[in-house]
């Protein structure tokens, strides 16, 4: 039960500390929409995206205004656009992502994902046309986002469609180089990707989900940075337990959001995704946490231990809080959208290879890192499988999210705007990685794969 002080804590932690609720997002099955004949089949995924979702932004805004508390972003996922599309009689799903776009301006959620491909093991040939089309897709629309699960532990890594996804970055950034490459802000491509993040670019229904279910992403890195600066200089035992409390009264405003939502849009309530994602606002860095934990700067020599307590105690605290935790929960490391991280990368301090190293340790993996727009396909095609290696081994979600700036060279800086905020270009290896993608097929499975 909540006393006054709980309450005026987390008022508190609302006005002053960065807490809101990231995002509210409707999972829908499409399932039920696939057709032959593609205008049929976007005729279908349009009526039933507008049906399910027509009150979605107006709960969310009248629970803002009732309990004050600030919920960012509206949000859809939808199933896997491959698969509703398999049948279709077309070579291009570019129509479609042309339809969810427009459902989700009438809607009037911020973005919708499930443009989505799930080739861990192989790729059908409805993959192969998605795949293709995300470069336009992405260049068409404002609102789609796309993802693609090319790895897992129990499959291996798909290494045909890894270089496929490096070839493909690389052309949506061409179709949208008047934006600095901004398509690809809105494609990541996963290993062991979840079924039931509600955040964007990775958030697609997975098929064993409900109908229609409500998911909910909270975050709150400036609560967690100002928590800590009352505990300086004290063991990491008290860090740890520090950071468990504050995620637990993160988690349970959440739940409490997720719960009331579901209630007034009348379907089931899925997770609470208790991720600290940053933004690039002043004192909502996960950077500068890291730094409080007695970094000089983020990137330094301790980073991914820092970084490993960190996720490991925001889990605890919130599994603690909710029936229902799942997502990616965790601390996320987008570069371009953490202040911190921004100024650590500019220094350079923090580099690739060192983001690379706190990915093991993290909820997902290399995100929102611009390098030189003539960085070639196979170099971000081996960053990709590097990634999902990582995701394999250790059974855990990883992902990419790249921008080969056009013209952008290191040292230049991506201006993305908004919650996306803005990436500084830092420099890749220049030894070729050409000859390892090109040789295709699957790397198998790791050992641990045969849990049964």
């Amino acid at each position: 039960m909540l006393n006054q002080k709980d309450i005026l804590a987390t008022q508190d932690m609302i006005d002053k500390r960065h807490l809101d609720i990231r995002t509210i997002t409707m999972g829908i099955s499409l399932l039920d929409c696939c057709d032959p004949d593609l205008k049929t089949c976007c005729h279908k995924i349009y009526s039933k995206i507008t049906r399910c979702a027509k009150d979605l932004v107006k709960v969310g805004e009248d629970i803002e205004k009732e309990f004050g508390i600030p919920i960012v972003n509206k949000r859809i996922s939808v199933t896997p656009i491959s698969i509703v599309a398999g049948s279709c009689e077309t070579e291009s799903y570019v129509e479609i992502a042309k339809t969810l776009d427009a459902a989700a301006k009438v809607c009037g959620v911020n973005f919708i994902g499930g443009f989505s491909a799930l080739v861990q093991k192989g790729c059908t040939a409805g993959d192969w046309k998605l795949i293709r089309s995300i470069p336009e897709a992405m260049a068409a629309t404002e609102r789609v986002c796309a993802s693609v699960n090319v790895g897992s532990t129990r499959a291996g890594i798909n290494m045909d469609a890894v270089a496929e996804m490096g070839r493909i970055v690389k052309k949506t950034a061409q179709l949208t180089a008047d934006n600095d490459g901004l398509g690809c802000a809105k494609v990541v491509v996963f290993a062991n990707a979840v079924e039931d993040n509600p955040f964007m670019a990775g958030a697609f229904h997975g098929v064993g989900e409900p109908e229609c279910v409500l998911n909910v992403g909270v975050s709150g890195p400036g609560v967690v940075y100002h928590a800590l600066q009352s505990v300086k200089g004290q063991p990491f035992d008290v860090v740890a337990e520090t950071i468990k409390k504050t995620a637990f009264q993160i988690t349970r405003m959440g739940q409490l959001v997720g719960q009331e939502a579901s209630r007034r849009l009348g379907i089931p309530f899925g997770i609470v995704d208790l991720s600290l994602a940053p933004t690039p606002a002043v004192g909502d860095s996960v950077a500068r946490i890291l730094e409080e934990m007695g970094l000089e700067v983020c990137g330094t020599h301790g980073t991914t231990a820092a970084l490993a307590l960190l996720n490991d105690a925001v889990k605890k605290g919130g599994v603690m809080a909710s029936n229902h935790v799942g997502g990616l929960s965790g601390a996320f490391i987008p570069v371009s959208e953490d202040e911190g991280m921004i100024a650590a990368a500019e220094s350079g301090t923090l580099v690739l290879d060192k983001l690379e190293a706190m990915t093991c340790v993290c909820s997902v993996g290399l995100d929102m890192i611009a390098v030189p727009g003539d960085t070639s396909a196979a170099t971000i095609s081996a960053i990709i499988a590097d990634e999902a290696a990582i995701g394999m081994v250790n059974s855990k979600t990883t992902a990419v999210r790249i921008i080969p700036a056009p013209g952008k060279v290191v040292g230049d800086r991506v201006e993305m705007g908004g919650l996306l905020g803005s990436a500084p270009v830092m420099p890749v290896h220049d030894k070729s990685s050409e000859n390892f993608v090109a040789r295709g097929g699957r790397i198998p499975a790791p050992l641990q794969s045969l849990k049964n």
